[in-house]
């Protein structure tokens, strides 16, 4: 499912995965990085149904 480009503006932009996952691990929820097939960038995202978790 492509990230609605309204989306991926209103999110914080990572470079990297490894920035993003030190970023969703440091956070008091559950978080888990994505790539954004808009920016090809990293965001991260709460839905983590049926994933891997960190």
């Amino acid at each position: 499912m492509r990230t609605r480009l309204s989306v991926c503006r209103r999110k914080r932009r990572f470079a990297d995965e490894g920035e993003a996952m030190a970023v969703a691990l440091a956070a008091t929820i559950t978080l888990r990085p994505y790539r954004c097939d808009r920016c090809f960038g990293f965001h991260l995202t709460g839905r983590t149904k049926g994933k891997r978790s960190l």
